[in-house]
């Protein structure tokens, strides 16, 4: 999102989709990123724009981002724009016998033996991520996401959005989980992509902290307590300077000055557009909601501290939907009128005090929220349909299934 003049909040939403690319019979993962930018622009390009889309490179070449080519207006148009673009990319992607598929980790790739990293331009940037941490791991080559950007104007909105994203961040895998398989093995988790992320830098820890990022009032205050930190705990590593800049925060909301919006990274994809659009609505109607302070002021959503809201997003990343949520208070932050509850109704709560009350249709939203509740997160649902065969043949059925659901636009039963 690159305004000419700052947005205010809520006045623009940045989406950002990444999927792998894999070989249409065997699934494997295919590495062809480079080839289909290069059919579109002519040239090896990281990023072509498609009119209110644009399609780029991702760290290794076997996945591609679909994002908003600058803020979007309205999220209402985007889940059909995107589902197709997916078209046109699986058109493109027919020649080379290759598909998209969607979900956060493939079941079986080896990243150590299956990484190719992109050539092309951006290519010392990384190089040099892969020579201080190594990115032949899951935690770098085998993660798919969905970010939701969202605009602030001034400090004041910054603070507001800034601090209204931290507390709910702990509960948003409890919608998007989508990653429960690694290498052909379940350890429980539905969450595998975020367990595997908070620990793909842990030669500097600082730059993903505890996922959950630490409270910040201000521009300055941001750049003083999380920037400057990060900047000199990567200098050894990097004299250069390669990688000093913003986007080097990796936790999972960052601030974005250069283009005055929060990016939230947090998120799992799904198996279709319209469920990544829902729960982008359901994510921003409820932030917008305690930016209000419908629920309680801005002063004490700021009180919440870091561990104790990482301590709930820890263990939402293993149980995602079906948490038990047992801390009072946080329920209390968004007036759930139960001593606990699990994930799952706690965003049942949320959504009739919101999205559920706005004039309008929303069906569209509500529809893939309310399958989502009810039928449990897409990990839980891959989880269910391969009922405890791992094997290759077995996981192929299934993901297969989810290729399909990516093709059609339509959500994972199993």
């Amino acid at each position: 999102m690159t305004p000419t003049e700052p947005l205010h909040l809520f006045a623009g939403y940045g989406i950002e989709l990444e999927y792998m690319i894999v070989h249409r019979a065997t699934l494997d993962v295919l590495p062809v990123t480079d080839k289909i930018l290069y059919e579109i622009a002519g040239a090896f390009e990281s990023e072509v724009d498609l009119d209110s889309l644009s399609w780029s490179n991702e760290l290794v070449l076997h996945v591609i981002e679909l994002k908003t080519n600058g803020p979007a207006a309205s999220l209402d148009p985007l889940a059909a724009l995107f589902q197709q673009h997916v078209g046109k990319i699986n058109e493109m992607l027919l020649p080379m016998d290759g598909r998209l598929m969607p979900s956060a980790m493939h079941p079986w790739m080896n990243p150590v033996k299956e990484t190719k990293l992109w050539p092309h331009e951006y290519n010392p940037v990384y190089q040099a991520y892969d020579r201080i941490f190594g990115c032949t791991g899951h935690g770098w080559a085998n993660l798919q996401s969905t970010h939701i950007n969202l605009p602030f104007a001034d400090d004041k909105e910054f603070g507001q959005l800034h601090t209204a994203i931290r507390m709910l961040m702990p509960i948003m895998p409890a919608l998007t989980a989508s990653s429960p398989i690694i290498e052909r093995e379940s350890n429980g988790a539905l969450d595998r992509r975020l367990q595997v992320y908070q620990n793909n830098q842990k030669r500097v820890p600082l730059i993903i902290g505890k996922v959950i990022p630490e409270p910040a009032i201000s521009k300055n205050h941001y750049i003083e307590h999380i920037h400057q930190r990060i900047y000199r705990a990567i200098e050894p590593h990097d004299p250069e300077g390669i990688l000093q800049y913003e986007w080097l925060n990796s936790r999972g909301a960052i601030a974005r000055f250069m283009r005055n919006t929060i990016e939230i990274r947090v998120l799992d994809i799904q198996e279709c557009p319209a469920a990544d659009l829902a729960i982008a609505k359901a994510i921003s109607t409820v932030l917008h909601a305690q930016i209000n302070e419908q629920w309680i002021d801005f002063k004490h959503q700021l009180r919440w501290e870091t561990d104790a809201l990482a301590a709930i997003l820890h263990e939402v990343i293993r149980d995602a939907d079906r948490t038990v949520i047992d801390n009072r208070q946080y329920l209390q932050a968004f007036a759930f009128p139960e001593r606990k509850c699990v994930a799952a109704e706690l965003w049942q709560h949320l959504l009739e005090e919101t999205l559920a009350k706005q004039p309008g249709d929303n069906e569209a939203y509500l529809a893939p929220l309310s399958f989502i509740l009810q039928n449990g997160t897409l990990a839980r649902r891959i989880l269910a349909a391969v009922d405890g065969n791992f094997s290759r043949k077995n996981l192929a059925i299934v993901y297969g299934k989810l290729c399909e659901c990516l093709a059609e636009g339509k959500q994972f039963l199993g």
